[in-house]
C-alpha cells in the first residue's frame, strides 16, 4: 500500500486520556487508515516527527470567533496553536438571527469586529452559509446566542417578554437547531441577558431539548452570586431535560474560596442525573475594555452613547452607585472595581496617553 502521507517517528496522544506511545501514522484519502509501532510502506509524502507530538486537532470549546472567522476565515492564530474545531456563539451572543430593526443595538455589543463584516444574512442557517462561501480553515460547531435572540426580537429592554414575544424568540432557537446550532448559549452578566429570569431560560433550553441541543452559560454572576447563579443554571437543565455547560467556572474577586462549594452543587447535581459539566478560565481577572465596568444599560449603544452618559454628573453617581450596589451583577472583573481594587486594574492601551500604559488607575 501507498499511502498519501506517512508520519513516523512520533511521540502520540491520541486523546484518549492514555499516555503518549510511539507510533507511525499512514494516511489515505483523507483519513488515518494504520497506526503502528513501525510502519514500512511508501507514501507520496513523510513527515519524520521524531521528538515532536501527534495528536489529534484541538477542540476550542469556548471562542467568540463568529465574525472573525468571516474576516480571516484561514484562522492562522488557532490553526497554528493546533486548533481545528471552534465552539462559537458563546456567552449569548452570535452574529444570528438578525432582527432588522436592532441591527445596530446587536453590532454595538460586538464592537469594533462589527464594521469590518457587512452583515448580510439575518437567519442563522443564511450566517452558516456565509462561512461555508468563505470557506473557512476550521470545523465550527455554532452556538445561538440568546442575547442575540432576545435584541432580534425586543432590543435590549429591561423588561419581560410579552407571550408573543416569547413565542417568536422560541420561534427563532427553533430555526437555529434546525440550520445546524449545537445548542443555546447564554451571557447572564452582559446586556440584555442580565435582563432575563430564570423561566425565559428554561422555555427557551426545552426547544433546544426537542434538537438534543445544549445549554452553554455564562451563568448570573461570578463573584458574590456565584453560587446562587450555578444553582440557577443547574436548575434550567433540570426543568429544561437539557446538558449544561458552565462557562469560565473560575471564581473572580469577591468569590476566592468558594470552589469548594462549587464543586459540591457540581457533584451534587450529577448524583441527581443532572449532566452538568463545565470549563475553566486560569485568570484571575480579565483584559476587558473599561467601559465594560460600567452597569449594563449604561454600555447600550456603543461608545458614542456611552460618552453622552458620562458627561451627565447625575448618571456619573447612579453608575457609581449601581456598580456598588451590583443589582444585575456584571462580569467577574467589575469585582475590581466594586471593592475599590484600582492597585490591579492595569492599563493595557491607551491611543492619546501613552505614557499611561502599564500605570495602575491607583
Amino acid at each position: 500500500m501507498e499511502f498519501d502521507l506517512l508520519i513516523k517517528g512520533g511521540f502520540v496522544v491520541d486523546g484518549t486520556g492514555n499516555p503518549w506511545f510511539y507510533a507511525d501514522i499512514g494516511i489515505l484519502d483523507g483519513r488515518i487508515v494504520e497506526i503502528s509501532r513501525e510502519i514500512d510502506a511508501d507514501a507520496k509524502r513523510i513527515i519524520n516527527a521524531k521528538g515532536l507530538i501527534v495528536s489529534p486537532g484541538f477542540i476550542d470549546i469556548h471562542s467568540h470567533s463568529d465574525l472573525t472567522l468571516l474576516i480571516n476565515p484561514s484562522a492562522d492564530s488557532k490553526v497554528r496553536q493546533g486548533v481545528t474545531t471552534e465552539v462559537i456563539g458563546n456567552c449569548g451572543l452570535s452574529a444570528a438571527p438578525i432582527g432588522r430593526g436592532n441591527l445596530d443595538l446587536l453590532k454595538s455589543l460586538w464592537g469594533s469586529e462589527a464594521e469590518l463584516v457587512s452583515w448580510n444574512w439575518n437567519t442563522f442557517d443564511e450566517y452558516l452559509k456565509r462561512l461555508e462561501e468563505r470557506g473557512v480553515a476550521v470545523n465550527v460547531a455554532p452556538l445561538v446566542g440568546h442575547g442575540t435572540i432576545r435584541v432580534a426580537v425586543m432590543g435590549v429592554d429591561n423588561r419581560d417578554p410579552t407571550r408573543n414575544e416569547l413565542e417568536e424568540m422560541k420561534n427563532l432557537v427553533a430555526e437555529a437547531m434546525e440550520a445546524g446550532a449545537f445548542g443555546l448559549s447564554s451571557g447572564l452578566v452582559y446586556l440584555p441577558g442580565c435582563y432575563a429570569k430564570t423561566q425565559e431560560l428554561i422555555e427557551l433550553c426545552k426547544v433546544v431539548a426537542e434538537y438534543g441541543g445544549i445549554y452553554a452559560t455564562h451563568i448570573r454572576g461570578e463573584r458574590e452570586t456565584i453560587l446562587e447563579a450555578l444553582r440557577e443554571a443547574i436548575e434550567i437543565g433540570e426543568k429544561a431535560n437539557i446538558p449544561v455547560q458552565v462557562s469560565h467556572n473560575c471564581p473572580k474577586y469577591g468569590a476566592h474560596g468558594k470552589l469548594p462549594e462549587m464543586f459540591k452543587i457540581y457533584e451534587e447535581a450529577r448524583l441527581k442525573g443532572i449532566e452538568v459539566t463545565l470549563d475553566n478560565d486560569t485568570h484571575t481577572d480579565f483584559n476587558a475594555h473599561l467601559h465594560q465596568v460600567l452597569p449594563q444599560w449604561a454600555q447600550a449603544g456603543g461608545k458614542g452613547r456611552i460618552v453622552e452618559r458620562l458627561k451627565d454628573p447625575e448618571i456619573r453617581e447612579k453608575i457609581k452607585r449601581e456598580i456598588i450596589e451590583d443589582k444585575h451583577p456584571g462580569p467577574g472583573y467589575v469585582g475590581l472595581v466594586k471593592h475599590g481594587r484600582w492597585d490591579r486594574i492595569y492599563i493595557f492601551q491607551c491611543k492619546k496617553n501613552k505614557n499611561l500604559i502599564g500605570k495602575t488607575i491607583e
